[in-house]
């Protein structure tokens, strides 16, 4: 018994306002007590974790596993959900060094100590941005004062390992096209503007091929219902997949609201719509 609750206890019952004064001190103390637990609980270590014994069974079949882990991955049936509960389950974290241009050294740190470091490729905002941008520069314009076309410069310099500032894997020809107008180097030969292989459609082509006006694209365009890059001849060419085929009828439908076609976008790749 604490010496607040026997003064309470010898209180006279007549004196409220002495037993009010005990009564106040005696939950004070009461309080001072649990918190003093309190913080002797979260100081006490935890229990060790108990090793469990894995069966010759259970462990053979851990083993067999990660030689399946690739064709697992891999599997059109496993979602997303599922691959990031499987990476849970083996990394225990990832360190980032966002670095000052468009390279990201990581760190991941895999369960059981395992360590992988590598180089991730970040968007940026300018070609003066990039690791190699100003060598990429150098050699474009060299190719294009030879008279090389643009696609032809991307197509080459995508070959050679640049890439331009929102692309993670190649060289665009508007990119190209951008640098050579800055540095006042005119096409030394005009390209037809249709000019294309079977694999695109041109607006009028792609018209004729849905029926449709072929006005109803430019306008979609105009308007950024329509997302799509331009050709360094400043044509408009559009894949010639059915997906795309089927998108821009859904487009014309109002089943979506805007269909992206653009070859590369910030964090994303390949056309999207919704």
């Amino acid at each position: 018994m604490t010496r607040g609750e026997r003064q309470f206890n010898r209180a006279d019952p007549d004196n409220r306002l002495v037993a009010s004064e005990l009564e106040r001190r005696w939950e004070a103390a009461l309080n001072d007590v649990r918190a003093a637990e309190e913080a002797l609980a979260r100081q006490t270590p935890p229990k060790a974790i108990t090793q469990v014994a894995i069966s010759k069974e259970l462990n053979d079949k851990v083993i067999s596993l990660t030689g399946r882990l690739p064709q697992i991955w891999g599997d059109e049936t496993i979602s997303d959900a599922h691959r990031k509960a499987l990476l849970r389950c083996l990394i225990e974290k990832v360190v980032l060094d966002r670095g000052e241009r468009d390279l990201a050294l990581a760190r991941i740190v895999w369960r059981g100590g395992a360590v992988t470091e590598l180089e991730v490729k970040m968007s940026v905002n300018s070609v003066t941005r990039l690791t190699r941008g100003t060598e990429m520069r150098e050699r474009l314009l060299t190719l294009a004062r030879d008279g090389v076309p643009d696609d032809k410069i991307a197509t080459i310099l995508t070959r050679e390992g640049h890439r331009s500032p929102r692309c993670a894997d190649k060289v665009l020809p508007i990119t190209v096209g951008r640098l050579r107008r800055a540095a006042a180097i005119k096409v030394t030969a005009q390209r037809s503007r249709w000019e294309h292989d079977d694999s695109y459609l041109s607006p009028p082509e792609l018209a004729r091929r849905l029926e449709i006006p072929v006005n109803w694209l430019y306008v979609q365009i105009r308007t950024k219902r329509l997302l799509i890059d331009r050709q360094p001849s400043g044509a408009y060419l559009f894949p010639n997949t059915p997906s795309v085929l089927h998108a821009i009828g859904d487009l014309r439908n109002h089943v979506i609201a805007q269909l992206d076609l653009r070859i590369c976008q910030p964090n994303k790749e390949g056309h999207q719509h919704g």
